[in-house]
């Protein structure tokens, strides 16, 4: 069977349409920030707040930069799943 590439070499999917991203604005720029309800959080993730997993079935925040970072193809290509606490408490 063949090996499958590289999350990171993939494209970038797109969000869910049916959810809308909001603009906000953090010490280090603006962020596109869409909520994840827990029924539609199919997957874990590493929270970059604290580090630890935004668990399965666990409702969430997926945000990424307005726009993207220098050497990045897509600003939705640098999206990060945090728990909401986490997301919040960030400046």
């Amino acid at each position: 069977m063949p090996k499958r590439p590289s999350k990171h070499l993939r494209p970038a999917r797109p969000l869910n349409s049916g959810s809308f991203a909001s603009l906000v604005d953090k010490a280090d720029g603006q962020w596109m920030v869409q909520t994840m309800p827990a029924d539609l959080a199919t997957k874990s993730y590493t929270c970059p707040g604290c580090g630890l997993v935004v668990a399965e079935g666990t409702a969430h925040v997926v945000a990424w930069p307005r726009q993207a970072s220098i050497g990045s193809t897509s600003a939705v290509g640098e999206r990060r799943h945090w728990h909401s606490a986490c997301w919040q408490r960030r400046r």
